[in-house]
């Protein structure tokens, strides 16, 4: 019997999980799932306690998207009915930030579609952002696709702290879920960001038709990138969208997945994903498991 309290140690210690310790994280018997859940939940509590961080995503361009991303409703191949316009105006974005803070958001983040921002895009969120520093004491995130060096460091000249840019998927398992661009491109994206000064949110979607070693290949991935965060995301399959009908997950599975990002594979102390914030978005699937109020 795994004794997952072993593995919290191994965090703790930053010390390396093998990828048969992944796997065995992943095949976790549903029985067994409580002890899991507490040896993540001693990490977890060693670095953030019982605190959470609230952030505000302005969703600031929307449809138009010349990538054919599997997953998303926006994308150049869905037929899903979804809002289409323009980057919207500078004071939006700016009004954007005050209700993001008035809500005590620790961040607030600009997000436009696209597969690269235009100049004209990048001097439009940039003045916003320095406006918004001028007035307000919340922190900035930026996902505006991929990225150059050059384009990174107007945003972090501007007052941005923080990009976003998921890896989304393993490299070997990019192709099946997009083909405009790759898996290296995505990196590319990264690496830039980085070298102009800017923190890192970086993460993935789960459940898209993956495998076990897709999970284990992206968490070790990101752990060549060292994000500040990582945004793990459960697909919700969207009609009009390739992966529609790609409804495998349980609440279980997501929790093993969660628990598995938050033991660190292979990380140095300076940048141990277990420290690492780890972002999720709460859906449907989770109230299969949510406790019912009795008669």
């Amino acid at each position: 019997m795994v004794d997952y309290q072993d593995f919290a140690a191994k965090a703790l210690h930053d010390e390396t999980l093998t990828r048969s310790e992944c796997q065995a994280v992943l095949d976790t018997p549903d029985e067994q799932l409580l002890g899991l859940l507490q040896a993540a939940f001693t990490v977890r509590s060693h670095y953030f306690g019982k605190t959470v961080r609230l952030q505000m995503l302005q969703n600031a361009k929307s449809g138009a998207c010349q990538e054919d991303c599997h997953y998303c409703s926006q994308s150049a191949i869905s037929t899903a009915p979804i809002e289409r316009y323009g980057l919207v105006p500078r004071q939006q974005m700016i009004d954007g930030a005050r209700q993001a803070a008035a809500s005590k958001a620790q961040r607030y983040c600009i997000v436009i579609s696209g597969r690269s921002p235009l100049d004209r895009e990048i001097d439009e969120i940039a003045g916003a952002v320095r406006a918004i520093k001028q007035e307000i004491p919340i922190q900035i995130c930026c996902s505006l696709g991929l990225m150059n060096e050059q384009q990174a460091k107007r945003l972090k000249a501007a007052g941005v702290d923080r990009v976003n840019h998921n890896l989304n998927t393993s490299e070997a398992f990019h192709a099946s879920i997009c083909t405009t661009h790759t898996f290296q491109d995505r990196l590319s994206t990264i690496r830039s960001a980085r070298a102009a000064g800017l923190e890192i949110c970086s993460g993935g979607i789960v459940g898209m038709g993956e495998k076990d070693e897709d999970l284990i290949d992206l968490a070790m991935a990101l752990i060549e990138v060292k994000p500040d965060s990582i945004p793990l995301n459960t697909l919700h399959p969207v009609a009009g969208t390739p992966l529609e009908n790609c409804d495998q997950l349980t609440p279980q599975r997501c929790l093993k997945v969660l628990c598995l990002f938050r033991f660190p594979i292979h990380a140095p102390k300076s940048a141990s994903p277990a420290a690492a914030n780890i972002i999720y978005a709460v859906s449907s699937r989770w109230r299969s498991i949510q406790p019912t109020p009795s008669s």
